[in-house]
Protein backbone atom coordinates (compact mmCIF):
# COMPACT_ATOMS: atom_id res chain seq x y z
CA UNK A 1 0.00 0.00 0.00
CA UNK A 2 2.98 2.30 0.38
CA UNK A 3 3.77 2.68 -2.92
CA UNK A 4 0.26 2.21 -3.99
CA UNK A 5 0.36 5.67 -1.85
CA UNK A 6 3.11 7.42 -2.97
CA UNK A 7 2.06 6.92 -6.63
CA UNK A 8 -1.10 8.16 -6.04
CA UNK A 9 0.79 11.52 -4.01
CA UNK A 10 2.73 11.95 -7.17
CA UNK A 11 0.21 11.69 -9.51
CA UNK A 12 -1.75 15.10 -8.02
CA UNK A 13 1.23 17.01 -9.09
CA UNK A 14 0.11 17.32 -12.78
CA UNK A 15 -3.28 17.45 -11.58
CA UNK A 16 -2.48 20.58 -8.92
CA UNK A 17 -0.41 21.81 -11.75
CA UNK A 18 -2.81 22.24 -14.54
CA UNK A 19 -5.04 23.64 -11.79
CA UNK A 20 -3.08 26.47 -11.47
CA UNK A 21 -2.23 27.22 -15.61
CA UNK A 22 -6.25 27.22 -15.67
CA UNK A 23 -7.00 29.21 -12.52
CA UNK A 24 -4.57 31.69 -13.94
CA UNK A 25 -6.09 31.56 -17.20
CA UNK A 26 -9.15 32.20 -16.03
CA UNK A 27 -8.60 34.65 -13.61
CA UNK A 28 -6.47 37.08 -16.50
CA UNK A 29 -9.32 36.76 -18.25
CA UNK A 30 -11.50 38.62 -15.64
CA UNK A 31 -12.24 42.30 -17.09
CA UNK A 32 -10.99 45.02 -14.78
CA UNK A 33 -7.72 46.47 -13.08
CA UNK A 34 -6.93 45.51 -10.11
CA UNK A 35 -5.04 49.13 -9.40
CA UNK A 36 -8.08 50.57 -10.64
CA UNK A 37 -10.43 48.98 -7.99
CA UNK A 38 -7.28 50.02 -5.34
CA UNK A 39 -7.09 53.10 -5.91
CA UNK A 40 -10.90 53.56 -6.89
CA UNK A 41 -12.59 55.15 -9.62
CA UNK A 42 -11.58 58.61 -9.09
CA UNK A 43 -7.88 57.88 -9.45
CA UNK A 44 -5.62 59.75 -12.33
CA UNK A 45 -4.39 57.32 -15.20
CA UNK A 46 -0.56 58.14 -14.11
CA UNK A 47 -1.72 56.22 -10.81
CA UNK A 48 -2.98 53.63 -12.28
CA UNK A 49 0.04 52.87 -14.35
CA UNK A 50 2.56 53.49 -11.51
CA UNK A 51 0.71 51.18 -9.23
CA UNK A 52 0.23 48.71 -12.15
CA UNK A 53 3.98 48.45 -12.79
CA UNK A 54 4.26 47.77 -8.79
CA UNK A 55 2.19 45.22 -8.59
CA UNK A 56 4.32 43.53 -11.67
CA UNK A 57 0.59 43.72 -13.90
CA UNK A 58 2.38 45.10 -17.03
CA UNK A 59 4.07 41.90 -17.85
CA UNK A 60 3.46 39.71 -19.81
CA UNK A 61 0.92 36.79 -18.58
CA UNK A 62 3.25 33.87 -18.93
CA UNK A 63 6.52 35.50 -16.94
CA UNK A 64 3.77 36.24 -14.04
CA UNK A 65 2.89 32.84 -14.45
CA UNK A 66 6.00 31.10 -13.78
CA UNK A 67 7.25 33.93 -11.46
CA UNK A 68 3.85 32.41 -9.35
CA UNK A 69 4.69 28.61 -10.32
CA UNK A 70 8.52 29.44 -8.69
CA UNK A 71 7.01 31.41 -5.59
CA UNK A 72 4.94 27.94 -5.25
CA UNK A 73 8.26 25.67 -5.03
CA UNK A 74 9.60 27.63 -2.28
CA UNK A 75 6.19 27.23 -0.60
CA UNK A 76 5.42 30.90 -0.71
CA UNK A 77 1.64 31.45 -1.80
CA UNK A 78 2.46 35.06 -2.88
CA UNK A 79 1.63 38.41 -1.57
CA UNK A 80 -2.16 40.07 -1.53
CA UNK A 81 -2.32 43.10 -4.21
CA UNK A 82 -4.91 44.43 -1.97
CA UNK A 83 -3.23 44.13 1.22
CA UNK A 84 0.03 43.78 0.77
CA UNK A 85 0.26 41.42 3.27
CA UNK A 86 1.80 37.35 2.71
CA UNK A 87 -1.16 35.40 1.75
CA UNK A 88 0.48 31.97 3.82
CA UNK A 89 -0.23 34.39 6.78
CA UNK A 90 -3.60 35.73 5.83
CA UNK A 91 -5.40 33.00 4.71
CA UNK A 92 -5.05 30.33 7.54
CA UNK A 93 -7.43 32.39 10.03
CA UNK A 94 -10.00 31.96 7.48
CA UNK A 95 -9.71 28.40 6.59
CA UNK A 96 -9.57 27.57 10.04
CA UNK A 97 -13.15 29.13 10.00
CA UNK A 98 -14.34 27.01 7.29
CA UNK A 99 -12.58 23.36 8.47
CA UNK A 100 -14.17 24.30 11.53
CA UNK A 101 -17.77 24.94 9.75
CA UNK A 102 -17.45 21.87 7.39
CA UNK A 103 -16.11 19.51 10.14
CA UNK A 104 -19.40 19.99 12.38
CA UNK A 105 -21.38 20.13 9.49
CA UNK A 106 -20.25 16.88 8.12
CA UNK A 107 -19.98 15.49 11.36
CA UNK A 108 -24.13 16.18 11.47
CA UNK A 109 -24.75 15.03 8.36
CA UNK A 110 -23.07 11.48 8.62
CA UNK A 111 -24.52 10.53 12.28
CA UNK A 112 -28.21 11.45 10.57
CA UNK A 113 -27.60 10.59 7.45
CA UNK A 114 -26.16 7.26 8.29
CA UNK A 115 -28.47 5.95 10.53
CA UNK A 116 -31.74 7.60 9.27
CA UNK A 117 -30.54 5.61 5.82
CA UNK A 118 -30.34 2.49 8.19
CA UNK A 119 -33.25 2.84 9.87
CA UNK A 120 -35.12 3.36 6.35
CA UNK A 121 -33.70 -0.13 4.93
CA UNK A 122 -34.30 -1.99 7.98
CA UNK A 123 -37.89 -0.92 8.43
CA UNK A 124 -38.43 -0.25 4.42
CA UNK A 125 -41.70 0.68 2.97
CA UNK A 126 -42.60 1.76 6.06
CA UNK A 127 -43.82 5.45 7.52
CA UNK A 128 -40.48 6.05 8.47
CA UNK A 129 -38.74 5.02 4.96
CA UNK A 130 -41.50 7.23 3.60
CA UNK A 131 -41.10 10.03 5.39
CA UNK A 132 -37.29 9.69 5.71
CA UNK A 133 -36.91 9.57 1.66
CA UNK A 134 -39.01 12.68 1.06
CA UNK A 135 -37.63 15.22 3.98
CA UNK A 136 -33.93 13.67 1.63
CA UNK A 137 -35.66 14.64 -1.25
CA UNK A 138 -36.83 17.80 0.22
CA UNK A 139 -33.10 18.64 1.56
CA UNK A 140 -31.53 18.19 -1.90
CA UNK A 141 -33.53 20.32 -3.22
CA UNK A 142 -33.73 23.22 -0.83
CA UNK A 143 -31.68 26.54 -1.42
CA UNK A 144 -29.46 27.04 1.15
CA UNK A 145 -29.74 30.44 1.02
CA UNK A 146 -33.36 30.40 2.20
CA UNK A 147 -32.67 27.73 4.44
CA UNK A 148 -30.04 30.00 6.43
CA UNK A 149 -32.93 32.92 6.53
CA UNK A 150 -35.53 30.66 7.60
CA UNK A 151 -32.98 29.50 10.49
CA UNK A 152 -31.91 33.15 11.46
CA UNK A 153 -35.54 34.02 11.57
CA UNK A 154 -37.02 31.01 13.46
CA UNK A 155 -34.50 30.74 15.82
CA UNK A 156 -32.98 34.23 16.79
CA UNK A 157 -35.28 36.66 15.63
CA UNK A 158 -38.56 35.18 17.08
CA UNK A 159 -37.30 32.78 19.43
CA UNK A 160 -33.87 34.36 20.19
CA UNK A 161 -32.28 30.81 21.18
CA UNK A 162 -29.26 31.38 18.87
CA UNK A 163 -27.12 34.08 17.85
CA UNK A 164 -27.29 35.35 14.27
CA UNK A 165 -24.09 35.78 12.49
CA UNK A 166 -20.25 35.81 13.40
CA UNK A 167 -18.07 33.21 15.16
CA UNK A 168 -17.69 34.69 18.65
CA UNK A 169 -19.25 37.69 21.04
CA UNK A 170 -17.36 40.96 19.67
CA UNK A 171 -17.40 42.02 23.15
CA UNK A 172 -15.16 38.85 24.31
CA UNK A 173 -13.25 37.80 21.42
CA UNK A 174 -11.44 35.07 21.76
CA UNK A 175 -7.56 34.39 21.91
CA UNK A 176 -6.00 32.57 18.95
CA UNK A 177 -4.15 29.94 19.16
CA UNK A 178 -4.76 27.80 15.82
CA UNK A 179 -7.96 30.14 15.05
CA UNK A 180 -10.56 26.73 15.43
CA UNK A 181 -12.04 28.24 18.10
CA UNK A 182 -13.78 25.15 19.51
CA UNK A 183 -9.81 23.99 20.36
CA UNK A 184 -8.17 27.24 21.68
CA UNK A 185 -11.43 28.02 23.77
CA UNK A 186 -10.42 24.56 25.41
CA UNK A 187 -6.78 24.99 25.62
CA UNK A 188 -7.60 28.20 27.62
CA UNK A 189 -9.61 26.38 30.13
CA UNK A 190 -12.34 28.92 28.74
CA UNK A 191 -15.58 26.63 28.25
CA UNK A 192 -17.64 29.66 28.36
CA UNK A 193 -16.07 30.79 25.26
CA UNK A 194 -16.72 27.46 23.87
CA UNK A 195 -20.40 27.36 24.72
CA UNK A 196 -20.56 30.70 22.82
CA UNK A 197 -18.72 29.54 19.58
CA UNK A 198 -21.01 26.07 19.87
CA UNK A 199 -24.25 28.46 19.82
CA UNK A 200 -22.57 30.18 17.47
CA UNK A 201 -21.71 27.38 14.82
CA UNK A 202 -25.10 25.77 15.23
CA UNK A 203 -27.32 27.27 12.72
CA UNK A 204 -24.66 27.52 9.93
CA UNK A 205 -23.55 23.73 10.12
CA UNK A 206 -27.24 22.57 9.91
CA UNK A 207 -27.96 24.61 7.03
CA UNK A 208 -24.35 23.42 5.32
CA UNK A 209 -24.88 20.00 6.83
CA UNK A 210 -29.07 19.71 4.86
CA UNK A 211 -27.23 18.20 1.31
CA UNK A 212 -24.79 16.05 2.22
CA UNK A 213 -27.08 14.43 4.82
CA UNK A 214 -29.78 14.00 2.23
CA UNK A 215 -27.13 12.51 -0.23
CA UNK A 216 -25.51 10.38 2.51
CA UNK A 217 -29.33 8.98 3.71
CA UNK A 218 -30.34 8.03 0.20
CA UNK A 219 -27.00 6.53 -0.34
CA UNK A 220 -27.31 4.30 3.02
CA UNK A 221 -30.88 3.20 2.60
CA UNK A 222 -30.08 2.13 -0.98
CA UNK A 223 -26.36 0.08 -0.34
CA UNK A 224 -27.98 -1.09 2.92
CA UNK A 225 -31.27 -2.47 0.90
CA UNK A 226 -28.58 -4.71 -1.45
CA UNK A 227 -26.56 -5.74 1.53
CA UNK A 228 -29.47 -6.71 3.33
CA UNK A 229 -30.65 -8.99 0.83
CA UNK A 230 -27.53 -10.98 0.66
CA UNK A 231 -27.43 -14.77 1.69
CA UNK A 232 -24.73 -14.40 4.85
CA UNK A 233 -27.54 -12.02 6.15
CA UNK A 234 -30.14 -14.31 6.10
CA UNK A 235 -28.06 -16.80 7.40
CA UNK A 236 -27.13 -14.48 10.47
CA UNK A 237 -30.36 -13.97 10.99
CA UNK A 238 -31.67 -17.77 10.76
CA UNK A 239 -28.89 -18.11 13.45
CA UNK A 240 -31.10 -15.98 16.02
CA UNK A 241 -29.01 -13.06 16.10
CA UNK A 242 -30.41 -9.87 17.38
CA UNK A 243 -31.43 -7.47 13.96
CA UNK A 244 -28.99 -4.64 15.73
CA UNK A 245 -26.17 -6.34 15.80
CA UNK A 246 -27.00 -7.95 12.29
CA UNK A 247 -27.58 -4.80 10.62
CA UNK A 248 -24.88 -2.47 12.49
CA UNK A 249 -22.06 -4.98 12.83
CA UNK A 250 -22.64 -7.06 9.49
CA UNK A 251 -24.50 -5.35 6.93
CA UNK A 252 -22.87 -1.86 7.87
CA UNK A 253 -19.32 -2.84 7.35
CA UNK A 254 -20.28 -4.23 3.64
CA UNK A 255 -22.78 -1.39 2.67
CA UNK A 256 -20.07 1.59 3.81
CA UNK A 257 -17.77 1.66 0.84
CA UNK A 258 -19.76 4.10 -1.90
CA UNK A 259 -21.12 5.88 1.29
CA UNK A 260 -17.46 6.47 2.36
CA UNK A 261 -17.00 7.81 -1.32
CA UNK A 262 -20.42 9.82 -1.11
CA UNK A 263 -18.50 11.46 2.41
CA UNK A 264 -15.16 12.21 0.78
CA UNK A 265 -16.87 13.78 -2.12
CA UNK A 266 -19.14 15.95 -0.46
CA UNK A 267 -16.70 17.02 2.56
CA UNK A 268 -14.53 18.52 -0.35
CA UNK A 269 -17.71 20.28 -1.40
CA UNK A 270 -18.05 22.02 1.67
CA UNK A 271 -14.21 23.18 2.31
CA UNK A 272 -15.06 25.14 -1.79
CA UNK A 273 -18.49 25.76 -1.94
CA UNK A 274 -19.80 26.74 1.67
CA UNK A 275 -20.07 30.47 0.02
CA UNK A 276 -23.37 30.93 0.39
CA UNK A 277 -23.48 29.74 4.19
CA UNK A 278 -20.47 32.11 5.65
CA UNK A 279 -21.69 35.18 3.70
CA UNK A 280 -25.52 34.87 5.35
CA UNK A 281 -24.21 34.00 8.55
CA UNK A 282 -21.13 36.22 8.62
CA UNK A 283 -18.54 33.46 8.76
CA UNK A 284 -15.22 34.62 7.85
CA UNK A 285 -14.62 31.32 6.21
CA UNK A 286 -12.45 30.81 2.90
CA UNK A 287 -15.28 31.08 1.01
CA UNK A 288 -16.02 34.77 1.78
CA UNK A 289 -12.36 35.71 1.61
CA UNK A 290 -12.22 34.05 -2.10
CA UNK A 291 -15.41 36.50 -2.88
CA UNK A 292 -13.89 39.49 -1.63
CA UNK A 293 -10.92 38.75 -3.68
CA UNK A 294 -12.61 38.72 -6.57
CA UNK A 295 -14.06 41.71 -5.94
CA UNK A 296 -10.99 43.16 -5.51
CA UNK A 297 -9.10 41.69 -8.61
CA UNK A 298 -6.79 39.94 -5.74
CA UNK A 299 -5.20 37.66 -8.58
CA UNK A 300 -2.60 35.94 -6.12
CA UNK A 301 -5.77 35.38 -3.64
CA UNK A 302 -7.75 33.94 -6.00
CA UNK A 303 -5.33 31.69 -7.51
CA UNK A 304 -3.71 30.25 -4.18
CA UNK A 305 -7.08 30.01 -2.54
CA UNK A 306 -8.49 28.00 -5.46
CA UNK A 307 -5.20 26.27 -4.84
CA UNK A 308 -5.83 24.90 -1.51
CA UNK A 309 -9.12 24.00 -1.67
CA UNK A 310 -8.46 21.85 -5.01
CA UNK A 311 -5.17 20.38 -2.96
CA UNK A 312 -7.33 19.69 -0.13
CA UNK A 313 -10.18 18.21 -1.90
CA UNK A 314 -7.96 15.67 -4.02
CA UNK A 315 -6.51 14.81 -0.50
CA UNK A 316 -9.56 14.16 1.03
CA UNK A 317 -10.13 11.30 -1.93
CA UNK A 318 -6.73 9.71 -1.76
CA UNK A 319 -7.60 9.52 2.39
CA UNK A 320 -11.11 7.91 1.48
CA UNK A 321 -9.05 5.43 -0.87
CA UNK A 322 -7.18 4.62 2.01
CA UNK A 323 -9.88 3.80 4.10
CA UNK A 324 -11.01 1.47 1.73
CA UNK A 325 -8.16 -1.12 2.85
CA UNK A 326 -9.17 -0.45 6.54
CA UNK A 327 -13.18 -1.21 6.29
CA UNK A 328 -13.04 -4.09 3.11
CA UNK A 329 -10.37 -6.15 3.83
CA UNK A 330 -10.78 -7.91 0.45
CA UNK A 331 -9.44 -4.91 -1.47
CA UNK A 332 -5.18 -4.72 -1.78
CA UNK A 333 -3.41 -1.94 -3.07
CA UNK A 334 -0.49 -4.73 -3.93
CA UNK A 335 1.01 -2.27 -6.75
Amino acid sequence: MFTYTVRRILSLIPVLFGMTLVVFAIIHAIPGNPAQVILGQRATAEAIATLTRELGLDRPWYIQYFDYIGQLFQGDLGTSLRTRGPINVEIWPYLAATFELTLVAMIIAVIVGVNAGIISAWFSKSWFDYVAMVLALVGVSMPIFWLGLMEQWAFSIELGWLPTTGRENVRDPISAITNLYLIDTLLQGRFDQFWVVVQHLILPSLALATIPMAIIARMTRATMLEVMRSDYVRTARAKGLRMFWVVYKHSLKNAIIPVLTVIGLQTGLLLGGAILTETIFGWPGIGRYLYDAIAYRDYPVIQSGILLIAAIFVLINLIVDLLYVFVDPRIKYNK
